[in-house]
């Protein structure tokens, strides 16, 4: 480059003159960062695209990646166009007020950098994807988007949630259809005088018959409360391939089989009851001055 620069430039001084050396200048920083730009839309793109199929990224993961690669490359791309331009002063004193706005900006930006990188762990960890019901701190609902600052959850009740993305990996996040499926708990409560086997097979029978329930693992149903009014048994069953959607349905769908299976078999719910006895007539006690 240094030798060819001379020819070029003894070549078209006698059409510019003086501008000679500030049009060749200009024409090698645009050169260089143009060829950043085809290296970068070339090579680099589709080696991330490569990596990106590796590691198994979806899209709404592998845009915002891609633009700071992109960024990345392009601002290397005018580094290194300043550099050949001759621009190296220029440069320097670019870099000490970038460095020193950079360190004003850190500080006062605190909160947006500290969202961005648990964006980034959000994206490499992978805790959750679009399309999720995840429950963390109290809330919970379907996530409808994730970026490198916030992360949009819409509740049950369809109100739409921002969250910062450092709440959700400074914290413990419960993502129930992680794994594929889902195991669902419920307490039935029966009368002391029911019999429990009975109530068991009956609880056994109507998971087995749903179709939403699966077989492997197999429905279970363990005595786990003697309670004031009742006898609990608590039922364990699993679904397959959940969301909020599928948890709700069939569970309903469930207690309202076995509910009426009980009935049938005339075997109780009861409510909650509660006996209180007491003395028939009140005497004073012998401390304030009564018969002892």
């Amino acid at each position: 480059m240094a030798g060819t620069i001379p020819v070029v430039s003894g070549a078209v001084e006698p059409y510019l003159g003086p501008a000679t050396d500030a049009a060749l200048a200009a024409a090698t920083f645009l050169a260089v960062v143009a060829a950043a730009y085809v290296v970068n839309k070339v090579v680099v793109g589709p080696l991330l695209s490569r990596v990106f199929d590796r590691q198994g990224l979806d899209d709404h993961a592998r845009r915002p990646l891609r633009k700071i690669v992109t960024f990345v490359v392009l601002f290397v791309g005018v580094t290194v166009g300043f550099g050949a331009a001759g621009y190296g002063d220029f440069l320097r004193s670019v870099a000490t007020i970038a460095a020193a706005a950079t360190l004003a900006i850190g500080l006062a930006m605190q909160d947006v950098l500290k969202n961005f990188v648990a964006g980034v762990f959000i994206y490499t960890d992978k805790p959750f994807r679009i399309g999720d019901w995840i429950e963390w701190d109290g809330n919970s609902g379907i996530v409808e988007d994730i970026s490198f600052r916030v992360t949009r959850v819409r509740t049950f009740d369809n109100e739409l949630l921002t969250v910062p993305n450092h709440v959700l990996t400074g914290g413990v996040i419960k993502n129930p259809v992680a794994k594929g499926r889902l195991r669902l708990k419920f307490v039935f409560g029966i009368d002391y005088d029911d019999d429990i086997d009975s109530a068991i097979d009956i609880i056994v029978e109507e998971a087995e018959a749903h179709e939403g329930i699966l077989d492997d693992p197999a429905p279970s149903v363990r005595l786990n409360e003697l309670a004031d009014s009742y006898v609990g048994l608590q039922s364990r069953i699993w679904i397959d391939d959940p969301s909020r959607a599928d948890f709700v349905r069939t569970r309903a769908e469930y207690v309202k089989a076995v509910k009426e299976r009980f009935d049938e078999e005339d075997i109780t719910i009861p409510f909650p009851q509660r006996t209180v006895s007491g003395r028939d007539a009140w005497s004073e006690p012998a401390s304030f001055g009564g018969e002892p």
